[in-house]
This record gives C-alpha cells, sequence and structure tokens, in this order.
C-alpha cells in the first residue's frame, strides 16, 4: 500500500512516534492464513511449541528476563504461523540464528498485508516486487510530487514495473527467502515444476538468477528497443530505462514481441543490468558500458560484509564494504558497485565512472570491478551535557537553580508504563541528572539519579507473574521485547531502537556516579541486551540478528520491523536513532567496553553523515528539484514526506528529527546556516513562531544561532515543555550554547567525550571525563586540555571546571551479584495465535467480570450478530473529548464494584494513516441520568495495514472522574463511547461478538 500523508491536526501532547502509531493496546492484525514453509532450527524440521506450564525468568547479573509471555501481552505476528515459526517464509538453506528484521526487504520474510508475495523492495537504483510469475524490476528516474510549498507534502520514486525476469510459464504460489547477507537477499519462487532463484541488494545494477523446468525469460512492460545483439547479451530500452541481459557463453536470446527469451546452453544461470544512462547517451556509450559491465555479470555476489574501525588518534571512523563473488564464467572477480551520496563524498581508494544512476537519495556514483570500497568519517565527539560556562555563575545560576528546584519531586515526569514513554522519563530526569550535577544542586541530582536507579532496576528486573515494566526474551523471533509495549515494538517489532535509547543513555549518565550498578555482574548485563537487541553489534551472537535496525549500506535506521508498504520501509525520527548510537558512545565509555562505544561510533557518524544527506538534504542536491520543502519528516525507501505519522504541524514534522535534544545530538549543528534555514523553514510554513514544541525547536536554533534562540527564549518564558524536556534544561542549554557559539567542525580531538565550539573567532576546547582517572586530551589544532576524573572540564575562550567531585554514595545492591548467563540460555516461551480473516472475537478478558458486548442495535449486551459501524473521521483534534462517535448502553445494570474496567475493541482503519480512536465509558450507579465515574482513554492509533487490530485498556487511562471503588450499581446505567481523537479518515468498529467491555461488577 501506498504512504499517504499524515492528519491536519494532532493534540499538542502527541508524542513523537517513528512508525504506524500502535501504543499499548495489544495489538493483532487479522491476515489471511497461507501456505507456509516447515521451521528449521538447529538443522532440524519441525515446530516452536509453546510451554505455558510455568512462569520462568533468567538472571543476568542482579537483573533478569522473563522467558515466559506476560498475559495478555503480544509477540511479533502476520501471516499464517508467523506468530510461533518466524522462519514460515524461508527455505532450509538460509541462515540459521536470529532471523533479521527491520531490513529494506523485510517484507518478503515478515510478511503481513501479502502472505504470499512481498511488497515493493527500494534496493537502489533498482527497486523489485515478487510475483507468481517472478521478479518485476524498476528504475523510476522521474519523481511525483503532491503537496503545497507550505503544507505536508512528499517526493515518491515509485515502484513501476520496465520488466519482469522470471522462467516461462512460471506459476508459483508464494515467494520464500533462500538466504541473505549484510545487505543483499536471495529471493525463490517453485511452482513444483519451474523454480526461479534471484540475488538482489542495495548498490547492485546488477541481479543475479538461476532457473530451472523452462527457458530463462525477461519480459518488458511495453515495446522494448534494441539496441545491442551480441551473442549471449542483449541490450534494450523499455520505459525509457536501459537494460542488459547477460546469459552464459554459448547461448543467445531470441525475441518474440516484449519477451527475450533462452535455453540458456542448458547452464541455468544468467544476469540482468540496469545502466545509468540518460536521455543523452547514445546508443555506443549504452554498448560500452554493457561491454564494462559484462565482464563481471556472471561473477555473482555471494557475499556482502561490513566492517568498521575507530582510531581515537586520527578521531577517524572508517568503514570497510566487501563483496565476495562466485565466478560462473569469465575471469572477473569483482562487481558493479553503485553508491549512496553519504558513501561517495567519503570514499577512500577508488574513483567512480562518470555516470550516475537517479535515486531517491540523489546521484548514485559507480565502481566498476570492485571488491570492496572504504569510507571514512571524522568523528566529532560526544558529551554528557553541553558544559555550564554561563548557568554556573551569577544570575543565571539562580535563575537555573530556581527551574531545577521545580523538577525536585518529579524528575522523570513519566506519562505511560511501555517501554516508549518510560524512556522519554529516563531520559528528561538523565538531563536533569547531569545539568544539576554540574552546578551543584546535589539534593536535586541525587533525586534524579535516584530516579534513574529505581526505573532502571525495576524494568531490568522481572519476576514470576508480573506483567508489566519488564523484559521478555523470544528465542524463535529472536528479540527482546518491553512490556507494556507500544507503538508496534511487540506485534511488529517496531521502533527498538528509539525505545531502547533512552534506556541505555540513562544507564549510561547513572554509571558514572554508580559504576557498581553499571558493572556487568548487576545490571549492566541487561543493558548489553537492549543494546543487542537493537542493534547486535556482536556476529558471533546468534541471539539477535546482526544490526537489527540499522540498514548496513543505506546509512541509516529502518523503524518498521516489516516493512510491508507500498513505499518500502520508512523512518521518522532520525534523532531519536541518533539518540540510541551516541547512548552506545556513552555507555561504552563510562563502562570501558571498546566493542560497544565503537559500534556506537560505527552507526553515529554514518547515520549523522545520512541524515544530512537525506532528511536535511545541507547540500541541495539530493532532494528533486521541484520538491519545495527543505526537510523531511520521514524518510521511506522510495522518497521522503515533509509529514508525520501523528501530525501536520511544522514544529512536529520538522522537531521530530531533532529530538531528544542531548549532548549526543550536537551533529545537529555541524553546519549552522542550515540550522538557521530550518528554522525558518518552520516559521514560513507554520506563520509564525512556534507555538507547540517551542523549547525543542529554540534548542536546536541554538547550534546555529544561539543568540538568536536565546532571545526568543527571554520572551516567551510561558511556553509549554515538550513532554520529554525541562524548563531547567532547555534554559541550561541555550544559555550556554550562546556563551560557547557553534560547533567548530574544523577540530577533532583524540578522545570520543571532547569537542570544540566557537565564538567571534575564539575556541572553546571541551572535554568530558566520565572514567576514575585523569586524563589529557590532544586537539587536532594541537590544543591539550587536562581533565581531573569525573569531571568536565571547559578551557580557551570559556573556562569552566565542574561535575561529579568526590562521587555519589551508592545505595547497596538490591539483589546478589551474578554473572550473566552464556548466550544460550534463554529459552523460549511462544504463544501461538491463529488471526481469523475477517471481524475477530474479542480476546480473553483482562480480569473477571460482567462482560457486555457492543451490538449492532447500539446497545450492551449479550454477543448479538456479527457486524461492523463506521466511526466518522475526526477531521480535527478531539483527543479527551468526545465527537460524532458511536455510543452503546446498558441499561438497569446491577451490581457489585470489584475491580477495574476491561475493554477489547476491534479497530481498522484500513490503509488510513495517521487514525486514533478514543473510549469513554460512563458508570450511572442508579439510572438517574447522571455519571457517577467517567473514565476516559488515552487514544489507541491504528496502523495503515487492512486489518483489525485490539485496541484495550493497555493503553491507560488519559484522566477519571468520580469514585473509583466501591461504588456499587443497582439499576445503574453504563455507557460507551467510541470516537476517532485524530485522523482524515474513518475507522471500522466490529460489533457482535468482535468488540466487548468487562465492567467490574460482580
Amino acid at each position: 500500500m501506498s504512504h499517504t500523508p499524515a492528519p491536519t491536526a494532532s493534540p499538542p501532547s502527541s508524542p513523537p512516534r517513528a512508525r504506524p502509531l500502535v501504543p499499548a493496546g495489544r495489538r493483532w492484525q487479522g491476515v489471511a492464513a497461507c501456505a507456509v514453509a516447515a521451521l528449521v532450527v538447529g538443522g532440524m524440521s519441525g515446530t516452536v511449541v509453546p510451554d505455558r506450564a510455568s512462569a520462568a525468568t533468567t538472571k543476568v547479573g542482579a537483573g533478569s528476563y522473563t522467558t515466559t509471555l506476560p498475559a495478555g501481552a503480544a509477540l511479533p505476528s502476520g501471516c499464517g504461523d508467523l506468530s510461533t515459526n518466524p522462519r514460515a517464509f524461508v527455505t532450509a538453506n538460509a541462515p540459521q540464528g536470529a532471523v533479521p528484521t527491520n531490513d529494506w526487504w523485510s517484507s518478503l520474510l515478515f510478511k503481513r498485508s501479502d502472505c504470499s508475495f512481498g511488497e515493493p523492495l527500494m534496493a537502489h537504483p533498482a527497486s523489485y516486487d515478487t510475483d507468481r510469475g517472478g521478479l518485476g524490476v524498476s528504475y523510476t528516474t522521474t519523481p511525483v510530487i503532491t503537496g503545497g510549498a507550505t503544507g505536508v507534502g512528499e517526493y515518491k520514486f515509485p515502484y513501476t514495473r520496465d520488466l519482469q525476469v522470471g522462467v516461462a510459464g512460471l506459476d508459483a504460489p508464494q515467494v520464500r527467502v533462500d538466504g541473505w547477507t549484510d545487505w543483499t537477499v536471495t529471493p525463490v519462487w517453485s511452482d513444483g515444476t519451474r523454480t526461479l532463484r534471484a540475488t538482489i541488494g542495495h548498490g547492485l545494477p546488477l541481479s543475479y538468477y538461476q532457473v530451472a523446468g523452462g527457458r530463462a525469460q525477461v519480459r518488458t512492460d511495453g515495446a522494448p528497443r534494441v539496441w545491442s545483439r551480441s551473442g549471449a547479451t542483449v541490450g534494450f530500452s523499455v520505459r525509457g530505462h536501459d537494460y542488459v541481459a547477460y546469459a552464459p557463453t554459448g547461448a543467445s536470446w531470441t525475441q518474440s514481441g516484449s519477451t527475450f527469451s533462452s535455453t540458456l546452453a542448458g547452464k541455468g544461470y544468467f544476469s540482468v543490468a540496469v545502466l545509468p544512462t540518460t536521455t543523452a547517451s547514445t546508443d555506443a556509450t549504452r554498448k560500452a558500458l554493457a561491454t564494462s559491465y559484462g565482464r563481471y555479470a556472471h561473477a555473482v555476489v555471494t557475499g556482502t560484509k561490513l566492517t568498521y574501525s575507530y582510531n581515537p588518534g586520527t578521531a577517524a571512523a572508517r568503514a570497510r564494504y566487501t563483496f565476495t563473488t562466485t565466478r560462473r564464467e569469465g575471469s572477473g572477480a569483482g562487481t558493479v558497485v553503485a553508491l549512496y551520496p553519504h558513501q561517495w563524498k567519503a570514499l577512500k581508494e577508488a574513483t567512480p565512472i562518470g555516470q550516475t544512476y537517479v535515486s531517491p537519495r540523489g546521484a548514485m556514483k559507480t565502481l566498476v570491478g570492485a571488491t570492496s570500497f572504504l569510507t571514512s568519517q571524522p568523528f566529532r565527539g560526544v558529551l554528557p551535557e553541553v558544559p555550564a560556562v554561563a548557568t554556573s555563575r551569577g544570575a543565571d545560576r539562580a535563575t537555573l537553580a530556581a527551574l531545577l528546584a521545580e523538577e525536585a519531586a518529579d524528575p522523570a515526569r513519566e506519562r505511560a508504563s511501555d517501554t516508549y514513554w518510560a524512556g522519554k522519563g529516563l531520559g528528561r530526569a538523565a538531563r536533569i541528572a547531569e545539568i544539576a550535577d554540574q552546578v551543584g544542586s546535589t539534593t536535586v541530582r541525587d533525586k534524579a539519579l535516584g530516579t534513574l536507579r529505581r526505573t532502571l532496576t525495576d524494568w531490568l528486573t522481572a519476576s514470576a507473574g508480573e506483567q508489566d515494566h519488564l523484559f521478555h526474551y523470544d528465542r524463535a523471533w529472536g528479540t527482546l521485547i518491553g512490556y507494556d509495549a507500544s507503538y508496534g515494538s511487540d506485534a511488529e517489532l517496531n521502533d527498538h531502537h528509539f525505545h531502547y535509547g533512552y534506556f541505555v543513555a540513562a544507564a549510561a549518565t547513572l554509571a558514572k556516579f554508580d559504576p557498581a550498578w553499571a558493572a556487568t555482574g548487576r545490571y549492566g548485563g541487561m543493558v548489553d541486551l537492549l543494546v543487542r537487541d537493537a542493534n547486535n553489534y556482536d556476529r558471533s551472537d546468534a541471539r539477535f540478528p546482526y544490526l537489527r535496525d540499522f540498514d548496513i549500506y543505506a546509512g541509516h535506521d529502518w523503524a518498521s520491523g516489516h516493512g510491508a508498504f507500498g513505499s518500502g520501509n520508512n523512518q521518522e525520527s532520525s534523532s531519536e536513532g541518533m539518540n540510541f548510537a551516541g547512548a552506545l558512545v556513552q555507555w561504552g565509555q563510562a563502562t570501558g567496553n571498546t566493542k560497544v562505544r565503537n559500534a556506537g561510533i560505527h552507526l553515529y557518524t554514518t547515520q549523522a553523515a545520512a541524515i544530512r544527506e537525506y532528511w536535511f538534504d545541507v547540500g541541495g542536491t539530493n532532494f528533486p528539484k521541484a520538491f519545495p520543502h527543505g526537510t523531511v519528516g520521514m524518510v521511506w525507501g522510495d522518497g521522503g514526506a515533509y509529514s508525520t505519522w501523528f501530525t501536520a504541524e511544522p514544529e512536529k514534522i520538522q522537531g521530530i528529527n531533532q529530538l531528544p535534544i542531548t549532548g549526543s545530538h550536537f551533529y545537529l549543528g555541524h553546519s549552522p546556516s542550515y540550522v538557521r534555514a530550518n528554522y525558518a523553514e518552520v516559521v514560513r510554513n507554520r506563520g509564525s513562531e512556534p507555538t507547540v514544541w517551542q523549547d525543542i525547536l529554540w534548542e536546536y536554533l541554538a547550534l546555529g544561532d544561539p543568540a538568536a534562540a536565546l532571545a526568543k527564549y527571554r520572551a516567551d518564558p510561558g511556553f509549554t515543555s515538550e513532554e520529554g524536556e525541562s524548563r531547567a534544561h532547555t534554559f541550561h542549554w541555550i544559555r550556554n550554547l550562546a556563551a560557547l557559539g557553534t560547533v567548530d567542525t574544523a577540530v577533532t580531538a583524540n578522545h570520543p567525550m571532547a569537542m570544540a565550539f566557537r565564538k567571534a573567532g575564539k575556541r572553546t576546547y571541551v572535554v568530558a571525563n566520565v572514567s576514575t582517572q585523569a586524563l589529557t586530551v590532544t586537539f587536532s589544532d594541537g590544543r591539550r586540555v587536562k581533565a581531573p576524573a569525573g569531571r568536565t572540564v571547559a578551557a580557551g575562550a570559556q573556562s569552566w571546571s565542574g561535575g561529579k567531585a568526590g562521587g555519589v554514595p551508592t545505595p547497596p545492591p538490591t539483589a546478589p551479584s551474578s554473572p550473566p548467563p552464556p548466550a544460550a540460555s534463554a529459552s523460549p516461551t511462544v504463544t501461538p495465535t491463529a488471526p481469523p480473516t475477517g471481524p475477530p472475537t474479542a480476546t480473553a478478558p483482562p480480569s473477571s467480570g460482567a462482560t457486555r458486548y457492543l451490538r449492532t442495535d447500539g446497545t450492551l449486551g449479550a454477543a448479538g450478530s456479527a457486524g461492523t459501524v463506521s466511526v466518522a473521521a475526526a477531521r480535527g483534534t478531539f483527543d479527551g473529548t468526545p465527537h460524532a462517535g458511536r455510543t452503546f448502553t446498558a441499561t438497569g445494570v446491577t451490581g457489585r464494584w470489584t475491580g477495574t474496567t476491561a475493554f477489547d475493541l476491534a479497530v481498522d482503519a484500513g490503509t488510513g494513516v495517521g487514525n486514533a480512536t478514543q473510549v469513554r465509558i460512563s458508570y450511572d450507579r442508579t439510572g438517574d441520568g447522571s455519571a457517577d465515574r467517567v473514565e476516559t482513554y488515552r487514544y489507541f492509533a491504528t496502523d495503515p495495514v487492512p486489518g483489525y487490530e485490539h485496541h484495550t485498556q493497555g493503553v491507560r487511562l488519559l484522566s477519571s472522574s468520580g469514585t473509583g471503588t466501591g461504588g456499587d450499581l443497582t439499576g445503574g446505567t453504563v455507557t460507551v463511547q467510541v470516537w476517532s481523537a485524530i485522523g482524515n479518515g474513518p475507522t471500522t468498529l466490529g460489533l457482535g461478538s468482535a468488540s466487548r467491555v468487562v465492567l467490574p461488577l460482580r
């Protein structure tokens, strides 16, 4: 399905979201059953058998995770038995271990909407799609642009098939995955007589095929123009794009209309290349390229691999991308490689040819005959926090002290119990701890550290029977899921790097002050598991896929676990991805784990370059010329969108790629002129200065024009903080940058937590020493700065030293220490689900009580006849306010109040993006027409995949009024209201036995 723009309005309190909105309600996608392959684990074919006999936890030092799925919790789900068998759509040839998710090709494996084939695969420069007849190939060079100059809009290079590659007569019922490497995938088709095996990959203009059972076939969509026919090679153009089909030596191609076919001289292999030609190309240049590529046409890419390194002495983060090829014939050992802008701008040891490919990421430059290529990026450092060069003295110190005092009672201000919002709260408390420590507000610092310690310890410890604030490991999927989950982090494996990045960053702050807590034998082992789940840095660890969320070749994260969209995979909040990368750097540095630190530096430098090119297009060369925006809120496989999943407000479209503002986010300021232009676009598109998320936008502006940011802050002191921010941190950040200036990108350091700032031509050098030993840091311009243990030091134009001195009292361990278990110790518990094809029957009620179903006649009663009703689109913001909704009523209700309300509603917004339903349940205890208790629950945001989802009480209360316990009903009335809180499209509500409310009555 195609992406559609976000709704035109959203509540100011809407959270930053990174994929289809799927909050903490238990997620279930109704899809048709389809044929599946046998599960292959450890060389044996069989079925994963769930074990529900007893709750189990696995110790990791003093922490633990559960291996029994919490009651009511969801696991990844999709077509057929995918929930219990994530290898349902892979063959026995595929690599063992955890299956990869969150990739550009994940819809082939993680099937959800199309149970036979995948969605379009945006490999670049070519795109592909699978169907019964084989592999479709597309090379789109003309963008489709929608939207206006100031509102939401997008550009796309949509998949539009130029040709189909297959076997004559192939009619396969499904496609499966036969193998994968770091950035290639090998799908396979079979109809019992004919088979097709293809290998495709990022940056590969050549695609490789093996066939059996019939003639190889290339069928074009439209009449082809043949410009070269030479033995086993045929070159042709279709729809303005140039292709070459390479058969083995001794074979030839026969043309019949728009179809080329070949017996392949009985050898069973061939390849197809898309050429980087333009309308200015001649047949002579086409033939020359076809000959050049042909030397490597039968050197099949059978392996791709990333290796990376970090050299502190030169501050260089290097990455080598290696291709392993297997020659079927000929002497060419290398291959043809197309590089993205973030790669060719950092390229070493090679020179691309003159022709370039068009792609949604800008021009891709080409290497011919490459076996590998090397990139090098400078790592410019991260800091725990901006140093208090201004806020540690005088009137600014008094202002900050007062703002910090406001936070002492509740530093986290956690809104909900799911992993995203708990993480946001941890991030908020960590910022307060850092700045309070810098300025000597030890009471506030210790309160914030206590919050971090208590919250992290709670989440990183699982108990038998516990249902939330824990992590569950599922061996079948190779994932660690935190419950309560949110935004599809469970059923879709979305956003783990977003959620867990906050946890790891908070742990890095706590580790500085309480290293005993962070030790591997206590809670450090659990933190490491969070790191490994989101982006496993250890190839030898089969518990998790390697670099799950990070697309190694594209250079950035993907947020969707399955990527099952017509536009490919997507990512919204690139800055939350960078929050994870920076957290790895800081956690690794604080705990002495250089493997984690170096992994974080690779992710950080590579993704910072990708964000610069593809979210911000700082150089103005990658977005289509007609696209009217200087930034996008979301990157898709086929383009970019000035929109979000949750709002159309310019402040949030742009702010979602800026928050959270931390010492890991100075990369945002590497181009001050672009920062100013980005902020100006918010003002232009808004028609005024920002009215929401002002703090985020001012803090971002401070990286490009700190004096202007400080003036805006002082002119509007009554702003409402973004949910993960505080007034104290906003003031601290802006005021100190006004003193320091902007990031000086001309200077690097031989330490990962050091950087330079420049103001009025003068530099300030900052070093954060989180170790227990004094150190001296050398900057690339020769300046040397000494930093005592545990201190942050500023030297040069600004002079200051502060931070932890003498340590912070550490509480005794809350649990006995024990070594972490070996990698194989995690045992799975997998709960099978069998999703129906129509409106679902509600799942088992979370608690006992009087069950009433939502009926087609508007009543609440016994399960009635199946049906549906449409809940009208919001077309505005109605968070907490019923609007044009549906009402269901039960009268004459008598019962004793015994607990809490539960409900389970079947809702489906189809392909609509940015929709959300909301529920209010009212209790009139005597039926006198006056509600005695009203419960309004947070909205449940639906995803754009057709099929019912469960909207449950797991979204948590937004507000309540009246007595919560002891209020018995005698002839009372219960009313359930369901409406659309946000979104421009209607939502279908299942009735009869599909949706119910469990009243807390006996």
